[in-house]
């Protein structure tokens, strides 16, 4: 195992990070997002719906 200062570590890591992308988080913190908006409009909405008699 050959050793590998910090500083090339890190520059290493932040190049694959950089290569990969943040595509996977992206698209969770997006489904998260859509589903709590709708689900927050849901909730806000079906009040309207109700007829008081």
């Amino acid at each position: 195992m050959e050793h590998t200062p910090a500083a090339a570590w890190i520059a290493q890591a932040a190049g694959a990070a950089q290569e990969q992308g943040s595509g996977n988080l992206l698209r969770v913190v997006l489904t998260v997002m859509v589903l709590g908006c709708v689900l927050t409009a849901w909730f806000l909405l079906r009040g309207y719906k109700r007829k008081d008699d």
